[in-house]
């Protein structure tokens, strides 16, 4: 029997996940398999993945074809890199601790460029947040000094309609003076 690891499509319209999983290659896409090693969620930054790791390695041991998504999945897991450094212990190249350090080195050095990832991406937002914040900032000083314009505007036209006002009654008051002597 001719085994595949691939995909099988879950979920809704344009919100697709999917489950990994190990499936004869007659078998339908959704069809019939024979194991599920893991999920696939393409939904989320960065992708989420949950593999069953030590199956997938035996799966991939005894010869099972992965597509090319799936592949990428697992070399990004790290099941390729455990595969050939067991086949280094096979060979003969180095022990079983040094396949296991040779491992656990990489898995840090993984490790540490996702923890940088996820600083940089949080940099990011923060710097897109001040700069919002700031141009909030400037188009509300541009509005009150707008309204400070309008207001002082506003202002001196009162206080020049109430000088008119008060030179008219003072105009009044003289020329009715007159009149009564």
């Amino acid at each position: 029997m001719a085994t595949k690891i691939r995909l099988q499509r879950h979920g809704r319209k344009s919100y697709a996940f999917y489950s990994i999983v190990i499936a004869d290659v007659r078998a339908p896409r959704d069809g019939k398999f024979t194991e599920k090693i893991g999920t696939y969620n393409p939904n989320t930054n960065p992708a989420t993945v949950d593999l069953k790791f030590d199956r997938a390695l035996y799966w991939v041991e005894v010869g099972a074809q992965p597509t090319d998504t799936v592949r990428n999945i697992l070399s990004d897991e790290g099941v390729y890199l455990m595969k050939h450094l067991r086949t280094g212990v096979k060979k003969g190249s180095f022990d079983e601790a040094t396949c296991e350090a040779k491992f656990a080195a990489w898995k840090a050095d993984k490790q540490k460029g996702l923890e940088a990832f996820e600083a940089k991406k949080a940099a990011e937002k923060k710097e897109a947040e001040a700069a919002r914040l700031n141009a909030e900032k400037k188009a509300n000083e541009e509005i009150a000094k707008k309204v400070a314009e309008k207001k002082a505007a506003e202002a001196m036209a009162k206080a020049e309609a109430e000088a008119a006002a008060n030179a008219e009654a003072t105009e009044g008051e003289t020329t009715e003076t007159p009149a009564e002597a």
